[in-house]
C-alpha cells in the first residue's frame, strides 16, 4: 500500500545520481512502498536506452536480482512497461521516471515532476555554502530547481574553510542525533558516510557508558571494502593529483587512504571534539562488507573496577536490546564480512568475541605539565603520578552499502518526507 501525505497529494521523490547508492536506493524505496514515484535524474543518455537501464536495475553483482531481493528465490522479473518516449518503467507497482538532459541540479526538472523531496547520491556536490546556479553546479541548485529539502548521501565538505556551516545544513546520523533536524530551519541535511555511521553506534554508548572526560583518546582503522571512485587496472593519474595509490589496481592491492569519520563525527557526537581522535583507512578487494578496528583509551575510575572485555561487552549487549530500531546489534558469534553484507539497517555489528582489554599504569611526569602552578607541585612528595589506563580493541562490521548505509538513508528519507507532509 502506498503513502497519501497529510495534504492528499500521493508522495514522490527525486534521486538525483544513479551510481552504488542511488540505484540501491531505488531497490530500497520500491520494497518500502512508502513513495507512489520515484523520479531518477541520471543526466545523460546510458547504453542504448531505457531497457539498457532496466537491465542495470534488475542485476547487481553483490546483491543479486532485484526480484529475488524483493520476493525471494521462486521469484518473477518484477519491472515492467519500460517506455523509452516517457523514460518511465514500473518496478514491483511503483512508477519509476529517468531524466536524462541535466546534470547541473540547477538545471534539473524537479519542479515540472512534483519533486520537492531530493536524495543527492552523486558525491559531486558536497558544499552547501555555494550558490545555487554555482557554474560546476551545487547542492543548493535543487532548491533552485524546485525541492523544498535535499538530503546528501556524503559529508559536508565546505571548499573555503573560513566560512561557516549555514544555518540551514545540519549533519544527523539516525539513532546518535537525528533529531538534530529541525524541519523548521534545516533545509539541506547530510547523511554523513556509511564509515561515520558505524563510528557513530559504536562510540556512542563507550561515552554513554563511561563518560567522554574518562575517554583519554581513541583512534580507528577502516577496513573498507571498494568504492567506485577506484580503479580496476592501473591508471595514470590526472594532472595536479597527489594521491599516486587511487590510481592502482583494487583487484589486487591493499591501498592506503583517508577518511573524515573523524572530522564528520563531532558534528553528530559533540562531545567527540574534546577527545584526541585518529582516524585511518584502509581499501581491500572486497565488493561490499567493511570493518571498524576501534581502539580506545579509559582511565579507570576509583572504585577499582577495572574495565574489562566483558564490562565493554555488556554495554554494547544492552545498548542493542534497548535500541528500538535495531541500529546496533551485538553478536558472540565468529563473523567475515560476507556474513554481513545486507543485513537490514544494521550501522554497527559488534563482534564481541573480539572485544580485547589490557589495563596498565600510565606514568606521568608533572614537571613535564605544563600549566600546573609552582606551589602544588611543591605540595607533592613525587612528581611522578601513576594512574590506571585501560586499553580497549574493538570490532564492528558494516555493509557500506545496502545493509547499513542505504537502509538507514532510507528512515532518514522517510522521516524527513513525513515531517513535510
Amino acid at each position: 500500500m502506498h503513502s497519501v501525505g497529510k495534504s492528499g497529494r500521493q508522495l514522490k521523490i527525486g534521486i538525483n545520481g544513479y551510481g552504488r547508492i542511488g540505484k540501491l536506493s531505488v531497490w530500497h524505496h520500491v520494497a518500502r512502498k512508502f513513495f507512489d514515484e520515484i523520479v531518477v535524474n541520471i543526466g545523460r543518455n546510458a547504453g542504448g536506452g531505457m531497457a539498457d537501464i532496466a537491465h542495470y536495475t534488475e542485476r547487481d553483482s553483490n546483491y543479486g536480482l532485484l526480484h529475488g531481493f524483493l520476493k525471494g528465490y521462486n521469484a518473477e522479473p518484477v519491472i515492467s512497461d519500460v517506455d523509452e518516449k516517457t523514460g518511465t518503467m514500473l518496478i514491483d507497482g511503483v512508477k519509476v521516471t529517468f531524466l536524462r538532459s541535466d546534470r547541473n541540479p540547477a538545471h534539473i526538472n524537479w519542479r515540472e515532476n512534483g519533486i520537492n523531496l531530493v536524495v543527492d547520491t552523486t558525491g559531486q556536490f558536497l558544499d552547501p555554502t555555494l550558490a545555487p546556479r554555482d557554474d560546476m553546479g551545487a547542492i543548493r541548485g535543487h532548491l533552485e530547481a524546485g525541492a523544498d529539502k535535499v538530503i546528501l548521501s556524503a559529508p559536508f565538505k565546505i571548499k573555503d574553510q573560513g566560512i561557516a556551516m549555514p544555518e540551514d545544513a545540519v549533519t544527523t546520523v539516525m539513532g546518535i542525533n537525528g533529531n538534530d533536524y529541525d524541519p523548521r530551519r534545516h533545509r539541506i541535511v547530510s547523511n554523513a558516510s556509511c564509515t561515520t555511521t558505524c563510528l557513530a553506534h559504536m562510540m556512542k554508548p563507550l561515552i554513554n557508558g563511561f563518560g567522554a572526560k574518562r575517554v583519554l583518546s581513541a583512534s580507528m582503522a577502516t577496513i573498507h571494502a571498494a568504492t567506485g571512485s577506484q580503479q580496476v587496472l592501473d591508471r595514470l593519474p590526472k594532472s595536479g593529483k597527489t594521491d599516486l595509490r587511487k590510481n592502482r589496481s583494487i583487484l589486487n592491492n591493499i591501498i592506503l587512504t583517508s577518511t573524515g569519520a573523524a572530522k564528520a563525527l563531532e558534528l553528530v557526537i559533540p562531545e567527540m571534539s574534546e577527545i584526541g581522535f585518529i582516524a585511518e583507512s584502509v581499501r581491500v578487494p572486497t565488493g561490499s562488507g567493511s570493518l571498524i578496528i576501534l581502539v580506545i583509551n579509559l582511565q579507570e575510575d576509583l572504585s577499582g573496577q577495572t574495565i574489562t572485555r566483558h564490562r565493554i561487552n555488556d554495554i554494547y549487549r544492552q545498548t542493542a536490546d534497548l535500541d528500538p530500531n535495531k541500529y546496533l546489534i551485538y553478536t558472540d558469534h565468529q563473523n567475515v564480512s560476507g556474513d554481513i553484507i545486507g543485513l537490514p539497517r544494521a550501522a554497527a555489528i559488534i563482534e564481541g568475541h573480539e572485544t580485547h582489554t589490557r589495563t596498565a599504569e600510565l606514568t606521568i611526569d608533572l614537571d613535564k605539565v605544563p600549566a600546573i602552578p609552582d606551589d602544588i607541585k611543591a605540595a607533592l612528595d613525587d612528581s611522578i603520578i601513576r594512574t590506571p589506563v585501560t586499553q580497549a580493541v574493538i570490532y564492528g562490521w558494516y555493509d557500506n552499502e545496502m545493509g547499513s548505509y542505504v537502509n538507514m538513508l532510507g528512515d532518514r528519507t522517510v522521516s524527513i518526507a513525513e515531517s513535510m507532509n
